[in-house]
């Protein structure tokens, strides 16, 4: 079967076509027909060989598809059922640990760039209802991270107000998430175009923060001067000050990426006044994500995905989020 394969050390022309078995069945496991997958900043960093893997890895953490066959053991799933897969396959529930977190596909593992696997039946969910296998595939990681952010840590409130990032994938779930959750968004980008588009999809308010250098103080006064309740987190240290601005006393950012740096100065003495907690987190548990599904077919809620790439344009996939012009998720379709 078709496989996505990349080349030691990493770099996008060091991904190639190739094969790959998708391997016997054992008793509680299932063999899934992969359909689609979505890129994430990890895989980037994987493929690039920011993250070292061993070579002719296959890439992709998120996988998306129709189950084949069925362990004698497996009573969850039946052949024909659509699902998708959990970013850490043996993190099933309560809090995380280091054992829970040791088998990410596409990095310590084979991932999903390819047209067959087989897996434990517990290493996927089921896809909501009515979502394409593109749909779903968005949900392992930007979805999940932006649920467990807000509803898991946080413990988001209706009327709460919520600041987010940009346009991409994670942030885009925690604007749709959160206001279905009855809160008030604020939302930034560096781009008005984008930022209409926030509006579109229920932003209450926007603000471009290429314009306004002090944008952490601009979103408190939004609140009354009182601050945010949450913050998602994306861009890491060259974000975090105007974050730590933004939060009201006790309040909470969750730090879930870094695309605006991996160190910089840290301005403890705000952190420490205001009390505010700052909450690293990395995607979420099977549990949680069956919750996160639950709650979307609840409230209808879609992804928004920009664009989609064959498996054999992957690497055309990741340019094009290596560009920074999409608006939500980018994702690969087979």
């Amino acid at each position: 079967m078709r496989a996505i394969r990349l080349k030691a050390p990493g770099g996008l022309d060091n991904l190639f076509a190739g094969t790959a078995e998708s391997g016997a069945l054992g008793p509680h496991d299932v063999r899934v027909r992969l359909h689609a997958s979505s890129l994430n900043y990890h895989d980037y960093i994987v493929v690039l060989g920011g993250i070292p893997t061993p070579d002719g890895r296959i890439p992709m953490s998120d996988g998306a598809g129709v189950v084949l066959e069925t362990g004698p053991a497996v009573s969850d799933f039946a052949v024909g059922d659509h699902v998708v897969s959990t970013f850490f396959p043996l993190w099933l529930a309560g809090p995380p640990t280091l054992a829970a977190l040791a088998a990410v596909p596409g990095d310590r593992n084979d991932g999903y760039a390819r047209e067959e696997v087989v897996a434990a039946a517990t290493a996927f969910t089921h896809a909501p209802a009515g979502y394409s296998h593109a749909e779903a595939a968005t949900l392992t990681c930007a979805g999940l991270t932006a649920w467990r952010a807000l509803f898991v840590e946080a413990a988001l409130q209706p009327g709460d107000t919520v600041l987010v990032q940009g346009t991409g994938g994670v942030s885009i779930f925690a604007l749709q998430f959160a206001k279905a959750a009855g809160a008030t968004v604020i939302a930034t980008s560096s781009s008005d175009a984008k930022l209409e588009r926030l509006k579109a999809l229920g932003a209450d308010h926007l603000i471009n923060y290429k314009q306004d250098e002090a944008w952490g103080m601009t979103a408190r006064a939004l609140t009354g001067g009182r601050g945010v309740d949450h913050v998602v987190e994306i861009g890491g240290a060259g974000t975090l000050t105007q974050s730590i601005a933004a939060t009201r006393l006790c309040g909470n950012i969750a730090l879930i990426g870094v695309l605006a740096g991996f160190a910089g100065n840290v301005p403890t003495a705000a952190i420490m006044a205001g009390n505010v907690r700052i909450n690293g987190l990395t995607v979420g548990s099977r549990e949680q994500q069956i919750a996160m599904i639950r709650a979307i077919e609840a409230n209808g809620i879609k992804p928004v995905i920009d664009s989609r790439f064959s498996l054999e344009a992957i690497g055309d996939a990741f340019r094009h989020q290596a560009s920074a012009t999409h608006f939500g998720k980018i994702c690969l379709e087979w």
